[in-house]
């Protein structure tokens, strides 16, 4: 689990910068002028939900999308004038499966290996050693065909280590397995960072991901960057306790508790989020005053910030009710065939 403490080294040099990164399409912006900086050996999580740009900025940083305007570097690299360089120093899982059904585990890692030219002896030696790390080393002569969406995964990580990359780039990479697979690729994923010291960029819109693995967090929304932190510096920002009120009347709730000592307060769906310290010495007060100007409330719950609160905090929206752009997605296909 992370840290306040990044478990990278003071100093370092940035694995990625990015100043002012944009990417349209015809009248469409899918990335509006974001710039951040990656430290050697962080991890970095993009969170944002489908359509937010995601997929966009990564497709950039890997050179596989020309960018409108602005700029980045990656391991010193950059991303327009040399491409070669950075594909060199980047490994890269997509959201969308790559591998070869009808090879085996050992087979695809072999085949990407020789696209690499890595020499025989040693690709053998990495091969063995990368399926052991992510635990399908009995499983190396199976046929990918066999293996389950979890298995699958693991695999297209260990083939894009296998050139021994600066910089792993994971998008969504635990999207559509189940909880409990879920868990264990976050446990190959910290592992890989704290043994090798690789800078990982995860795209993801899953809270407990990026709050579990990620060293900082970019909140991307529309194409923009509207947050950037540790996590629990976000949640810290967006101040102290938050108490939920479900009420017929919402607007009557929101006039009565605006306090000093209330830090924000917001309507959402028919229920009041209420952000303050110390809640569990206000609630008794919240309660009566709500109950003798005759407010009627359905249920209140108190507990911790969590990212979600912080994203509904920068954008009005729960980032479960953004589907994404359907345009977005499309100008995105469309873009992949040209």
């Amino acid at each position: 689990m992370h840290t306040d403490t990044p478990r990278y080294g003071a100093g370092a040099v940035p694995a990625i910068r990015v100043n002012n990164l944009t990417k349209s399409f015809d009248d469409f912006v899918a990335v509006d002028g974001i710039s951040f900086t990656i430290e050697s050996g962080e991890i970095f999580g993009l969170l944002g939900p489908n359509g937010a740009g995601k997929t966009t900025t990564i497709s950039m940083l890997s050179t596989m999308l020309t960018p409108t305007s602005g700029t980045a570097t990656v391991n010193g690299h950059d991303i327009v004038t040399d491409e070669d360089g950075v594909r060199k120093s980047i490994g890269i899982v997509f959201q969308d499966q790559s591998l070869d059904e009808e090879l085996t585990a050992y087979e695809n890692m072999d085949f990407h290996g020789r696209l690499y030219r890595i020499p025989g002896e040693v690709r053998r030696k990495r091969i063995d050693e990368l399926l052991t790390l992510v635990g399908l080393e009995d499983r190396k002569d199976d046929l990918v065909k066999t293996y389950s969406g979890g298995m699958r995964r693991r695999l297209e990580i260990a083939r894009g280590l296998l050139h021994e990359p600066k910089v792993l780039f994971l998008d969504e990479p635990t999207l559509g397995l189940d909880p409990q697979t879920r868990n264990h690729l976050w446990e190959y994923i910290e592992q890989l960072n704290n043994e090798k010291g690789i800078t990982i960029i995860l795209t993801t819109h899953y809270m407990e991901e990026a709050d579990r693995l990620c060293d900082r967090v970019a909140i991307i929304d529309h194409g923009t960057i509207v947050a950037l932190d540790t996590a629990e510096n976000l949640k810290s920002s967006i101040g102290g306790d938050v108490v939920t009120i479900a009420s017929p009347n919402p607007d009557a709730v929101i006039n009565l508790l605006a306090a000093p000592w209330v830090s924000g307060i917001e309507e959402h769906d028919g229920s009041v989020t209420v952000r303050l310290q110390d809640a569990d010495r206000h609630i008794p007060g919240i309660v009566t005053a709500i109950h003798q100007n005759g407010i009627d409330i359905t249920s209140l719950s108190v507990r911790k910030p969590t990212l979600e609160d912080v994203f509904l905090h920068y954008t009005g929206r729960t980032i479960r009710e953004e589907t994404g752009s359907r345009k977005a997605m499309q100008m995105f296909r469309w873009a992949g065939r040209r």
